[in-house]
């Protein structure tokens, strides 16, 4: 995850600039013109020269009251956190949490609306720098930490959508998925377009083992973005893993021509119309899996159970599908020699042909594995 926003700095110098006519102090003179000249030069130096200047404004419990002055002291901090992310200033750990308090007090102040652009602007700048707590807790598995730092951030800025999915991701992470999805589904309701929101909220839904709301937020997301092969395929997998191939079919032909070259999907595909009796497209993308991946064995396995079932039909006269499902059956029993489930469909496909020799070989395999 990454976020970025600019921060105007530069208008803010520019209020506090116009202001200033009627400013006495020649601390306060200080101060603008540090934050003037880290605008020109980018130099550090400067917020630091400002944030002295500031302190030292606050000597009496009459300065400690006085808003116009703490509102000085408030920008120098917030455009230090925000800027100085390594701390190369080394302000101490505690400093977000004095900075956030000292806005906070300040907001609540009966005169604060005279200051609302230098307000919203310190806000702007803790919910920068809470967003990247938490994206330094996330990357150090801190989810809680994360979390917090998250919610902070949106206390700020609680327009700021994206906020949403940075909670949801944490609490996810967490194991909070009540808050996960609380948090993605808000942040659907606002914005429903943007894929990366959808294949998260299917993801929360499923890990809470609440499928039918996972499907009904992919079957929204491809209503609006119906090319999208990410939400086809997830889509998909639901149908598959509740074998519910009924649903699954009408989206086997976009599915593989999304992924031509996909030998376990061209397997899903596969094994949905063999399931459905579709014996020769099931058959035809049995043998295109098996091409795409030689190693793989439930194809192999599937071909070769394919071709009993289409013995037993009565138009099968000539004897050619039990020769292949012999022929099929018996590679896969050379990929994997002692699965039990084969071994005993071979069984069946030699007791079909009335081969009595490879029956008995099959039947003493089967008590090997067996035993």
């Amino acid at each position: 995850m990454q976020h970025t926003r600019k921060i105007g700095l530069l208008i803010i110098v520019g209020l506090f600039i116009t202001s200033f006519a009627s400013a006495q102090s020649e601390a306060l003179k200080v101060v603008v013109n540090n934050l003037a000249f880290y605008k020109q030069k980018n130099d550090l130096q400067f917020l630091a020269r400002a944030k002295k200047s500031a302190d030292s404004l606050i000597v009496t419990r009459s300065d400690s009251n006085d808003l116009d002055k703490n509102m000085y002291r408030l920008i120098v901090n917030s455009s230090i956190l925000y800027i100085d992310s390594l701390n190369k200033l080394n302000q101490p750990e505690n400093f977000l949490d004095q900075t956030s308090a000292l806005l906070e007090k300040l907001a609540a102040r009966q005169k604060a609306y005279k200051f609302q652009p230098e307000i919203d602007y310190s806000k702007r700048c803790l919910t920068n720098v809470y967003i990247r707590r938490g994206f330094q807790y996330s990357s150090s598995n801190d989810f809680a930490k994360a979390t917090a730092a998250f919610q902070k951030a949106k206390a700020y800025s609680p327009d700021h959508k994206r906020i949403n999915a940075y909670i949801a991701f944490a609490s996810n992470k967490q194991g909070n998925l009540q808050e996960a999805a609380k948090n993605i589904t808000n942040l659907l309701n606002s914005d429903s377009t943007r894929i990366e929101y959808i294949t998260a909220a299917s993801a929360i839904y499923k890990s809470m083992g609440d499928t039918a709301k996972a499907l009904q937020v992919i079957k929204r997301g491809r209503r609006l973005l119906p090319n999208d092969k990410q939400l086809l395929q997830d889509e998909a997998n639901i149908y598959n893993n509740k074998k519910d191939y009924r649903s699954l079919e009408p989206l086997l032909i976009q599915l593989i021509e999304n992924n031509p070259a996909n030998a376990e999907i061209t397997f899903v595909a596969a094994n949905c119309y063999d399931r459905l009796n579709q014996y020769d497209k099931a058959e035809s993308l049995y043998l295109r899996a098996i091409e795409l991946n030689g190693a793989a064995y439930e194809p192999v396995f599937n071909l070769g159970l394919l071709y009993l079932k289409k013995s037993e039909v009565k138009t099968d006269t000539d004897g050619r599908n039990i020769t292949n499902a012999i022929l099929w059956l018996e590679k896969a029993n050379e990929m994997v020699p002692r699965d039990k489930k084969c071994l005993e469909v071979l069984q069946l496909a030699y007791a079909k042909t009335g081969n009595q020799t490879q029956l008995d070989n099959i039947s003493e395999r089967l008590k090997q594995v067996t035993n």
